[in-house]
């Protein structure tokens, strides 16, 4: 009986060893991260490494072909955010697709990379892949967009792009670094960041930003496109920066180097409310003049509860929300219309390719409003008190502002705020 036992372990291994030889296409594990929607955070898909099959709890699904971005697409924009995981609820986008179907809506914001570094769907960018730098929280990412399409809803892929937990795990060479301990450096929420003048870094989003347009998404949103705030700043060893470039120059660069790689495609760029009022870079890299040309839509982040206290006067802006976001968009205005009135010089074949780009899509101002409670309880009078300022902001302008966006991170919105449709 133990001879027996021994010739059958044997047996198995030698079958096992062999079958390792063949060369079957083998699945890739990804476990999803904490959820903060409060759904299970436990389920794990697998996907095949090819496209566009992918196999979840057990089950083979087949996601459809890559869809075309709208072909009229809105002029104004009105849009709300959702994280990946509210993505993939089919709960919750039924919530926020019924919530754009009777309002004035009609965008939505999909995180395809959030702070965690990890694009959501299954992407076939080399880097991406080789990294472990996805987690396939959307597993039908194209079939999302056309039923979006389908109800004539504008879909913008959210990227969030020098914080980046993944990448400095798999790249820590070129993350910032701490001068103390040598190893990577962290902020105050021990979050990391990729160095912002590192040119591998820059491509490496862009990548991601041109697959999600080539999946139908209308727009690619760049967010925390700037140097870090938060932490030992002073600790930080920059792997590509030279220190001496100012961080507005580093930042600008980056923007336009965007701008020249997706010269015909729509893209924004989120940046500080404040940088709208300050003219430095807020010791971030981030002064507005430096993005107009660069990007169709510049979304300052304008939320009343993130200014000073002592911001026009008040003790506590988040109570004020028109003055605050009335007296943002208005400066912003001014300041994109006095760079528009600069923009004089003819292209000719000389030009430089940002020069031509920057000619054929003008930027507008389209900012991020809130509808989350902080500072204040944001009603449906103080929500709708920020939509009428941008509003009334551009009132000589209004070729200027291409619309606003809501921000809630738990993607539940004050309808009240909104006006209704007949749909």
């Amino acid at each position: 009986m133990r001879w027996t036992f021994i010739v059958s372990l044997v047996v198995l291994l030698l079958v096992g060893s062999f079958l390792s030889t063949i060369n079957f296409i083998k699945p890739t594990q990804y476990t999803f991260l904490p959820n903060p929607e409060g759904e299970d955070p436990t389920t794990t898909v697998t996907a095949t490494t090819s496209l566009p099959e992918t196999i979840k709890d057990g089950l083979t699904i087949t996601d459809i072909e890559p869809q075309s971005p709208l072909q009229n697409p809105p002029t104004t924009i009105k849009g709300i955010y959702a994280t990946s995981w509210s993505a993939s609820s089919a709960k919750k986008m039924d919530y926020l697709i019924n919530l754009i179907d009777t309002t004035e809506l009609n965008a939505i914001v999909i995180d395809i990379k959030d702070y965690s570094g990890y694009v959501t769907y299954d992407i076939t960018v080399p880097d991406v892949r080789t990294y472990h730098a996805y987690e396939v929280r959307i597993p039908k990412i194209n079939a999302l967009i056309k039923k979006l399409h389908d109800k004539n809803i504008y879909v913008i892929a959210r990227l969030a792009t020098f914080q980046d937990g993944r990448l400095a795990l798999a790249r820590p060479d070129l993350a910032m670094q701490s001068s103390s301990t040598g190893k990577v450096w962290q902020d105050k929420k021990r979050l990391t960041w990729m160095d912002p003048a590192s040119l591998p870094i820059w491509d490496y989003n862009i990548a991601i930003a041109k697959d999600a347009l080539s999946r139908g998404f209308d727009e690619v949103n760049f967010d925390y496109i700037r140097f870090a705030t938060d932490g030992a700043i002073s600790d930080i060893k920059y792997p590509a920066w030279n220190g001496v470039t100012p961080r507005a120059t580093v930042i600008r660069d980056f923007w336009r180097y965007v701008r020249t790689q997706i010269p015909d495609r729509a893209i924004s760029a989120d940046i500080f409310g404040l940088a709208s009022v300050s003219y430095d870079d807020l010791g971030i890299g981030q002064k507005i003049e430096n993005a107009f040309g660069a990007f169709d839509a510049i979304a300052p982040m304008v939320y009343p509860s993130h200014y000073y206290s002592g911001t026009l006067g008040f003790q506590n802006p988040a109570d004020h929300p028109y003055e605050v976001v009335l007296d943002s968009i208005t400066k912003a205005v001014a300041r994109l219309k006095l760079y528009n009135s600069k923009q004089t010089k003819p292209i000719t074949a000389t030009s430089t390719a940002f020069e031509i780009a920057q000619s054929e899509r003008p930027t507008t101002i389209r900012p991020w409003l809130q509808d989350f409670n902080l500072g204040a309880t944001y009603d449906a009078t103080k929500v709708r008190a920020q939509i009428q300022a941008v509003y009334d902001a551009a009132s000589t302008t209004p070729e200027l502002i291409s619309g606003w966006m809501l921000w809630n991170p738990s993607n539940v919105y004050t309808k009240e705020a909104l006006e209704l449709t007949d749909n």
